[in-house]
């Protein structure tokens, strides 16, 4: 075995039982969706003993001094960037994350450990396929997102093209090889089986929300409602990033028409690349019933999604199986209905509708959004009722115990089999 770069010791290496290590650009403490999504999943399977590894591009630590964060070793191989940074700086701090992937694939990866690699930067698995194959261990391809047809709908020049045609193909072909393939939602499922055929496996793992750190919280127990100015509002809100995906002139425009209701109030909590411009375009129109917070800490997660009477969940039609909304599962955990703005026919809707939590209208469809929203200010019963389904279909379906399971059963059948955790071997 080759000397690490990180500097442990080989021989205590070589003894070391299979681990599970995962390529990500971010990672606790970092609150993006991926981090937390991550960070659950690994931060629980350290719990049962399970040797864990985070190979990110998040944490400031020196690569030859790994953290250990709630027992996983944390490896920072590049430095990080703002989510809003251009598309050149983004490009050069894939190109940096990639290299600093295989490396560490090359010294941290044993006979039957399992790399599971995650979809930032786009097409991690296919750069770090060749030294997870050299080194003997098992992938796993855990598709957050489809590339490059998400930076096709996105309109990236070439991504329409030979050039987005080729980066396909290769994904197409890493995945085919891989050990297990695992998307978010049922139309991403059904989007990748129809690209590599009937003969590759697509496992459904949805992303989550923890049901015990986020709980419905009435909205007079809130202090968030006192630190922002809006006791007596009926609080219309959005949660999470601003990105490429989202369109948000429906909202803006229905935040116009509801005006002169002076008791709704938007709260636009978050961070992303398209923050700066919705705040320009609200600043545009004068719209002072449209309140700006940054992306809340996790441990105020429970106030900032019980704060809103309603909360939006917005997706533009044409990413509908490329990408998938995880902020609903939150909204869900917080026993709050949820305004899908988007395809009525899309995955978010669909839930929204069969668990009765919610509505759904049509991108551009302002009117529409403005009435559902009247619509359950005018009804608390309404909302105390779609809000309690929310709830009761989170626990059932979504909430993180049932995600972490479905993880391990899939990591037992891929490579973990022979392996018992300190966690069982006490239970047994």
């Amino acid at each position: 075995m080759r000397q690490s770069v990180y500097g442990d010791d080989v021989e205590a290496n070589k003894k070391a039982r299979v681990k599970i290590v995962f390529f990500n650009r971010y990672f606790h403490p970092d609150p993006s969706a991926t981090s937390q999504m991550l960070s659950d999943l690994v931060f629980a399977l350290a719990a049962e003993g399970i040797e864990v590894h985070v190979v990110t591009g998040r944490l400031p630590t020196p690569a030859d001094k790994p953290d250990i964060v709630n027992g996983v070793r944390v490896h920072a191989i590049a430095g990080a960037i703002s989510p809003s940074a251009n598309l050149v700086s983004r490009a050069a701090s894939y190109l940096r994350y990639y290299m600093g992937a295989r490396r560490a694939a090359r010294d941290w990866l044993d006979r039957g450990d399992v790399a599971v690699a995650k979809t930032d930067p786009p097409m991690l698995a296919t750069f770090i396929e060749t030294a997870v194959r050299a080194r003997g261990a098992k992938l796993v391809a855990w598709m957050q997102d489809v590339f490059p047809e998400v930076a096709a709908e996105y309109g990236i020049p070439g991504m329409r093209g030979w050039i987005g045609e080729a980066l396909a193909r290769m994904r197409d072909r890493t995945l085919a090889r891989a050990d297990a393939i695992v998307a978010i939602g049922d139309r991403m499922a059904r989007t990748l089986r129809e690209r590599l055929g009937t003969g590759i496996s697509v496992n459904v793992i949805h992303n989550w929300a923890d049901g015990r750190a986020i709980e419905p919280l009435d909205a007079a127990d809130n202090p968030l409602r006192r630190e922002w100015g809006l006791e007596g509002k009926f609080v219309v809100g959005y949660s999470g990033n601003l990105g490429r995906v989202h369109e948000f002139g429906t909202l803006l425009e229905a935040a116009e028409r509801l005006r002169g209701h002076a008791d709704v109030f938007f709260v636009i909590v978050g961070r992303g690349p398209q923050l700066a411009a919705v705040k320009a375009m609200a600043e545009r129109r004068g719209l002072d019933n449209i309140r700006f917070e940054p992306l809340q800490a996790r441990e105020r997660l429970r106030m900032s999604l019980s704060l809103p009477d309603v909360h939006v969940c917005i997706l533009r039609r044409g990413f509908e199986g490329l990408v998938h909304p995880s902020k609903l599962y939150g909204i869900m955990a917080a026993g709050r209905p949820t305004l899908v703005v988007g395809d009525p026919d899309g995955e978010a809707a669909r839930i929204v509708a069969s668990s009765v939590s919610g509505f759904s209208v049509r991108e551009g469809d302002a009117q529409g959004l403005a009435s559902a929203i009247l619509r359950l200010r005018n009804s608390p019963q309404l909302r105390n009722e779609l809000g309690a389904n929310a709830r009761a279909i989170f626990m059932h379906d979504y909430d993180m115990r049932h995600a972490i399971a479905a993880w391990r059963t899939l990591l037992s059948y891929v490579g973990f089999s022979t392996l018992k955790s300190e966690h069982d071997q006490r239970s047994g």
